[in-house]
């Protein structure tokens, strides 16, 4: 019984400041600026055409630093805007000449979501969101199996889902997971071998954030 007794005073002193954290709710006006570590997990597939044929390619996956800023236009609706940039290895899973290493690329990829968020759950603070993405690829390399490498730039839709988890007034804990379509059309040897490629990563985040 001892036990029991203290563990629900242990309880209770921890639900106690939960309880003054849940009352809080983001309002229009505020800032919020998170600082994430994400995974991007890649959904490739390509059409490979020209003098080496193929539908099949591998792009790596790889884990950055993120940094998103949400600024808050109602109580319940943000516009969040994420930055990074993420270095990618690029190969042919198999193609008319085999398996062949087509160097790596970093990506650009700054994304705007409209996000609308549910403030009536406690310390939960659970969001969904929608918007675009606009990635830029820089900083080829072109590998061991072509001499020359150009990747368009890929306009395309995003979605997310996330949740914000108040530690106090300011400081939170988030979760958060994007899909983004980026489809850039890659040159190979000056054109002689061309790909249509869908890179359509998963992006998958945590980390920390502050409310201003």
């Amino acid at each position: 019984m001892k036990k029991i007794i203290t563990s629900a005073l242990c309880i209770t002193a921890l639900l106690s400041p939960v309880k003054s954290i849940a009352e809080q709710s983001t309002k229009a006006g505020d800032f919020i600026v998170r600082g994430r570590a994400v995974g991007v997990i890649p959904s490739e597939d390509a059409t490979i055409t020209g003098a080496v044929t193929g539908n099949t390619i591998s792009i790596g996956e790889t884990v950055v630093p993120e940094v998103d800023f949400s600024y808050f236009v109602t109580d319940d609706i943000a516009l969040e805007l994420i930055a990074a940039v993420t270095p990618h290895e690029v190969s042919t899973k198999t193609s008319s000449a085999g398996a062949l290493d087509l160097g790596d690329v970093w990506l650009l990829p700054p994304t705007l979501t409209a996000q609308y968020h549910f403030n009536d759950l406690g310390n939960y603070k659970p969001y969904v969101g929608a918007g675009v993405n606009y990635t830029v690829f820089f900083n080829e390399d072109t590998g061991s199996s072509v001499t020359s490498v150009e990747y368009d730039n890929s306009f395309g839709p995003a979605l997310q889902a996330g949740v914000d988890y108040m530690l106090d007034d300011n400081w939170l804990l988030n979760m958060d997971v994007k899909k983004i379509w980026i489809n850039p059309d890659v040159k190979f040897n000056g054109g002689a071998i061309a790909a249509d490629v869908d890179i359509n990563p998963w992006v998958v985040g945590v980390g920390f954030g502050y409310k201003f």
